[in-house]
């Protein structure tokens, strides 16, 4: 999966098309987002928003744009930020584009991209009942996006499409597909996570981490009010 293919499931798309309204057209604004759409940003330095124009029927309305997201933005803490330019047209119709910022660790140089199984100890609880789901043999793939950032093919370790067997004419429906950090102490920070199936995330993560010594893998998640899972991944082994 390429970093844009991943952002997209992360955020929402804008079209250009006019809207019937009483069957008369409604104009929407022209964006032009200035400098990079996708900025990366190293951990600790400053960033500059570069901005955006707008016009609408060939009008300049820049001044008229809303911009959102920027004080959100922390360069010291490694994740994805957004800031999103919006406008509102005189028929009330809004329209936005956004610009991604990924901060990023570049000193981290331990790339964990590879195909991973879940390890004894990989156990979903059902809160209501204590009751264990083991998880083990379960797969789980990570792919570097940044140095430090990679994606997760499946936050919940394969509870629903691989134990319970969701989805097999809908790969990738029944996952938690997200982003982890790896820090340079080696511990494994959760930054977000998208169930396309139920359009939510996870309630709650917990920290883990990364083992040199054996390549696991470790994180935890609340979900859904139902579950906490405790998951641990080892590389699979490679074929003799």
């Amino acid at each position: 999966m390429t970093l844009c293919a991943f952002l997209l499931g992360f955020t929402a798309c804008n079209d250009d098309h006019d809207a019937l309204t009483d069957s008369t057209l409604t104009s929407y604004p022209h964006f032009t987002i200035l400098g990079d759409e996708f900025t990366e940003v190293n951990l600790g330095d400053e960033y500059v928003d570069a901005g955006c124009t707008a016009t609408l029927d060939g009008v300049d309305i820049t001044s008229q744009i809303i911009t959102t997201g920027l004080d959100e933005i922390d360069t010291n803490t490694a994740g994805f930020y957004y800031v999103t330019y919006s406008f509102v047209n005189k028929d009330g119709y809004k329209k936005s584009v956004t610009r991604t910022i990924a901060v990023f660790d570049p000193t981290i140089t331990t790339d964990l991209s590879g195909d991973y199984i879940c390890a004894t100890g990989s156990v979903c609880t059902i809160l209501s009942s204590g009751g264990k789901i083991d998880l083990s043999g379960c797969t789980v793939s990570l792919e570097q996006l940044l140095p430090g950032l990679f994606n997760v093919s499946d936050l919940m370790g394969g509870l629903y499409d691989q134990y319970a067997g969701y989805g097999a004419d809908a790969p990738g429906l029944y996952v938690m597909e997200g982003v982890i950090q790896l820090t340079s102490d080696n511990k494994i920070v959760i930054l977000n996570g998208y169930v396309p199936a139920w359009e939510d995330s996870y309630d709650e993560a917990y920290e883990g981490a990364y083992d040199p010594e054996t390549g696991a893998v470790s994180w935890g998640i609340d979900y859904a009010g139902l579950y906490h899972f405790d998951i641990i991944i080892k590389p699979e082994p490679e074929e003799e």
